[in-house]
């Protein structure tokens, strides 16, 4: 599978992200030249705002304020138009309350029943995200933090609560984000519930590891192994990392 995230010229970004849902933005163009040129692979979209906003958020602001019920008719929307391009699994990593039962019933409602939710339920306001951040462009844009709506380091038991709300809305699988820091709520997660975990080892990981090998402190290809055994070893029953390819490649090799 490849999850696939926008970076967009500032030109095309305003305060309510109007550029997500454009039909013939980056993202739906990329859909369909992935699947044009691999249609077995399983394309994984973003549904959130923050790459496409001028304030650097997931949502709509207002008085820096994150109203929610307003940004999810737009997440809606994108998702729809991303099923529309192509896409198999809608992954809204936005953390507004209520999304994934809207996303859900409309996706149903127009017989988008086989598209998958992967859900960003247990999404931590962290500090390992910051090249993403630079990556797509988000960071210098960024006002204030993602505190109100992304869960605080120190709490373990929101991360249950929300994942479980998730599945009642209709999540398929769950996102536990950053992987590495966040072992025991992976863990929890699969000792509680009986769907896909998913654990997300975020930039900042990667970056960490890729530093380190650079500088000649650590063994990369074996640093690299072990991180992902150990979200394995914790429950996940997949991984999203920016290490994918270089993973592959060795489990050719042996």
């Amino acid at each position: 599978a490849v999850a696939i995230f926008p970076h967009i010229d500032k030109s095309l970004k305003n305060d309510r992200g109007s550029e997500a849902l454009d039909e013939n933005n980056l993202i739906c163009r990329t859909i369909q030249a992935i699947k044009k040129i691999a249609p077995d692979m399983c394309v994984i979209c973003d549904v959130a705002l923050d790459p496409y906003t001028n304030h650097g958020h997931d949502g709509i602001l207002k008085n820096g304020i994150i109203l929610n019920d307003e940004t999810n008719e737009i997440l809606v929307k994108q998702a729809l138009l991303m099923a529309n391009a192509g896409c198999d699994t809608i992954a809204p990593s936005d953390m507004m309350d209520g999304r994934i039962g809207l996303i859900r019933r409309a996706l149903d409602d127009k017989n988008f029943q086989s598209v998958r939710i992967l859900s960003y339920s247990a999404k931590y306001a962290s500090a390992y995200y910051g090249p993403f951040r630079d990556a797509v462009g988000s960071d210098v844009s960024l006002h204030g933090d993602k505190k109100t709506y992304q869960m605080d380091p120190a709490n373990r038991r929101e991360a249950i609560r929300e994942i479980a709300l998730d599945i009642d809305e209709g999540a398929d699988m769950v996102m536990i984000k950053p992987a590495g820091a966040y072992l025991d709520i992976i863990s929890q997660a699969r000792e509680t519930f009986d769907l896909p975990i998913i654990a997300y080892q975020v930039s900042g990981e990667y970056s960490m590891i890729k530093a380190a090998a650079l500088k000649g402190w650590l063994d990369e290809e074996k640093i690299m192994l072990e991180s992902v055994l150990a979200c394995k070893r914790a429950g996940a029953n997949a991984i999203l990392t920016y290490f994918a390819l270089q993973i592959a490649e060795y489990l050719n090799r042996h």
